[in-house]
């Protein structure tokens, strides 16, 4: 009685063990889960082209860096050049007297002396 009473758990936990896995593997080949899947591996292999291509853009930036500079020292090229200074725009109001020429930095209309608008004459 004891061995039937062994024989019949033992094959009872064997079926729930299978039913188990059976369950498991229908419920993963089912279209939601294949689509959360595929979705999960997307996002990983994305990132990771990411993460290289970041990586390969850091390097590329370095490699032009360390180029540069060695392009530099070998045609005498100073890296810091002094900026010319800024333009000013000369604002002449007689042309027949070039030395009265007044320098104005903006040369936007509400700065000068005479209003540009039309509707003002009439």
């Amino acid at each position: 009685m004891f061995r039937r009473t062994f024989w019949f758990s033992t094959g009872v936990a064997a079926g729930v063990w299978a039913t188990t896995k059976v369950n498991r593997k229908l419920k993963q080949l089912t279209p939601e889960s294949l689509a959360a899947t595929a979705a999960n591996k997307a996002l990983e292999t994305g990132a990771r082209l990411k993460d290289r291509a970041v990586g390969f853009a850091l390097d590329v930036r370095d490699n032009m860096a360390r180029r540069e500079a060695e392009l530099e020292e070998a045609l005498g090229i100073h890296t810091d050049p002094e900026l010319p200074a800024p333009r000013r725009y000369a604002a002449i109001e007689n042309r027949s007297t070039p030395k009265n020429a007044q320098y104005i930095e903006n040369t936007t209309y509400s700065q000068t002396k005479h209003s540009y608008n039309r509707n003002e004459d009439h």
